[in-house]
């Protein structure tokens, strides 16, 4: 039954994105011919027709999103409307590189918030408290774009060096190497911990609220006077029980941190999928390359969604026959 939600999520995405490109004023064909047109050549009506026949948009709508639905779940979304080249190509790697960093973002930031958000639950030290609330809300407050703005100028007037792009010049279009993937984990660093920096001030209040809650209930106090006491009994019952909406909310997360992967791409100067959808919703007006990176997103999404509700089906009983019973 999850299996089929999912599925049926997918559709319903993929619906709603394609109805979002061809509600766009002008189709592929006019926009490609409007560009070529803006570079000097000369294009007629005639021109628009055949190319509107060629790219199959004189078919009924119904029929072009069958066509787009099933390529997609191929991983084809065929070719950018101004480029002229395969979408598939074009994201390659770089949907990747992106989600990697996402990933590996939100991984910090649960990794940090987790343990921090427990002892501020629990911990009875009113300035260790405070400073971990005016930590949590310092990363609240300050956008991630201003952080990576103080990075590069503390950077640029240190060491001399502004710390963007993914890669350095020399490894930007080799194969994939030791040497390369060296050369990127000291740049991703940077994109990593700016990404993580507010989630983790999230996911801290977040933890934090959940433990306060969970340490006042009946079954904690009883299980305190059957004499469990100190990491044994915060791990066995309130943790066990706060954490589950936590990783629950893994693809939540994940599409917010997604949401301020592209302004941190452009003030980075990142050559991968944030900076691309920017490009194609801003710029180039590619409303096919932008569909497939919030389709590739939202499917990303889904798939972490079935993965954790699975995971926590298999370790809660409780949420197990929510799902199953």
């Amino acid at each position: 039954m999850r299996a089929f939600m999912a599925l049926f999520t997918l559709v319903m995405v993929s619906f709603i994105v394609f109805s979002l490109m061809e509600l766009v004023p002008g189709d592929c064909a006019e926009r490609y011919l409007a560009f070529k047109t803006s570079q000097g050549d000369a294009i007629t009506i005639a021109d628009i027709d055949a190319e509107r026949v060629r790219l199959g948009l004189d078919k009924p709508y119904m029929v072009r999103w069958g066509k787009w639905i099933v390529n997609a779940f191929q991983g084809e979304f065929g070719d950018s409307c101004i480029l002229r080249l395969s979408i598939s190509r074009l994201l390659g790697q770089k949907f990747w590189l992106s989600l990697g960093i996402c990933l590996t973002s939100l991984l910090l930031a649960y990794m940090i918030a987790i343990p921090i958000g427990i002892i501020s639950a629990t911990s009875k030290n009113p300035v260790l408290n405070n400073s971990l609330r005016f930590v949590s809300y310092l990363g609240l407050a300050m956008p991630n774009f201003l952080l990576a703005l103080m990075i590069m100028l503390f950077s640029t007037m240190v060491f001399g060096d502004t710390l963007t792009g993914l890669f350095s010049k020399e490894f930007r279009d080799v194969a994939w190497s030791l040497a390369r993937v060296k050369d990127f984990l000291s740049h991703a660093w940077l994109p990593i911990f700016i990404l993580g920096w507010s989630a983790t001030a999230f996911a801290i209040q977040t933890v934090r609220a959940l433990m306060s809650d969970e340490i006042g209930k009946l079954y904690v106090v009883a299980a305190s006077a059957r004499g469990l006491s100190g990491r044994r009994l915060l791990w066995r019952y309130p943790a066990r029980h706060a954490l589950a909406p936590i990783i629950n909310s893994l693809g939540f997360d994940l599409n917010r941190i997604f949401n301020e992967l592209p302004i941190v791409a452009l003030i980075l100067t990142l050559t991968e999928a944030g900076s691309l959808l920017i490009d194609a919703l801003a710029k180039s007006n590619d409303q096919q390359m932008a569909g497939a990176i919030i389709f590739m997103l939202t499917a990303s999404i889904v798939a972490i969604n079935f993965v954790t509700d699975i995971t926590l089906s298999l370790a809660d009983p409780r949420i197990r026959r929510s799902l199953f019973g």
